[in-house]
């Protein structure tokens, strides 16, 4: 067993845990793997562990990622912001989008979306505890960007991501991801048909999957630490948002 797939085994207990503590059935689940500047071959071994699903926050990286490994049978996630200029990029290459945080941005995705492709999954990126480093919506404005996400074509609206300030505290924790499940649920009692919560970290997954997640983003503790140069690279390109 390789490394990574030892340590996705790891993950998959902890998750499994997490759920058992929860009541919750482990299924509900899912685990996206964050390789954000982790080489093909990483992937590749993650792939040979059993995972199937990539969370990628930098685009031209992920392109190139993704050519390269157009062999295997794999779903990917756009986690990262997204600007207006990358949006025909992401619309083209992605299976799923997390950060939509703009109607305009959700429009060009749908319009630059290629024929025969299937609707792009997307989730509203919400500032759930109003971080100043963080994108995302404002929880008082999901509820009409999310009607008129909706009913753009070549998109599915699938529900809402998360990236809470840090915190040590479990209880900090679960208190600001169950904001996440009550907006989540208000947005249900709406009649939006939605069924992912995307939230919860390496740091965070327990506190998460307590208060209702159904999709983890887990990059360190499958990968390891980023190299510092791709911090360095990363910081100067101004790409800020952390999601693993």
């Amino acid at each position: 067993m390789t490394t990574i797939a030892a340590k996705l085994q790891t993950v998959r207990q902890r998750i499994a845990a997490a759920c058992a503590a929860a009541h919750r059935d482990v299924g509900e689940v899912q685990l996206l793997a964050v390789s954000k500047t982790f080489g093909p071959d990483a992937v590749r071994a993650a792939f040979e562990g059993g995972q199937r699903a990539f969370g990628e926050n930098y685009i031209q990286e992920a392109v190139e990622k993704i050519a390269l490994l157009a062999d295997l049978p794999l779903q990917w996630h756009c986690i990262g912001p997204v600007q207006s200029n990358k949006t025909r990029l992401v619309a083209a290459h992605f299976d799923w989008v997390h950060a939509v945080d703009r109607l305009k941005v959700a429009q060009r995705l749908s319009q630059q979306r290629p024929e025969g492709k299937p609707p792009l999954q997307v989730c509203i990126q919400v500032n759930i505890d109003g971080g100043p480093t963080k994108s995302g919506v404002a929880p008082r404005e999901v509820p009409a960007l999310a009607r008129e996400v909706a009913q753009l074509p070549n998109l599915t609206l699938r529900g809402l991501m998360t990236i809470p300030e840090p915190c040590d505290d479990f209880d900090g924790q679960l208190a600001v991801h169950r904001r996440a499940r009550a907006l989540f649920d208000e947005l249900l009692a709406q009649g939006l048909a939605l069924d992912t919560l995307s939230m919860g970290m390496t740091a965070d997954l327990e506190a998460a999957i307590a208060a209702g997640s159904t999709m983890v983003r887990v990059g360190t503790a499958i990968f390891g630490s980023r190299p510092q140069a791709a911090r360095r690279l990363a910081r100067d390109a101004g790409e800020r948002s952390d999601t693993s």
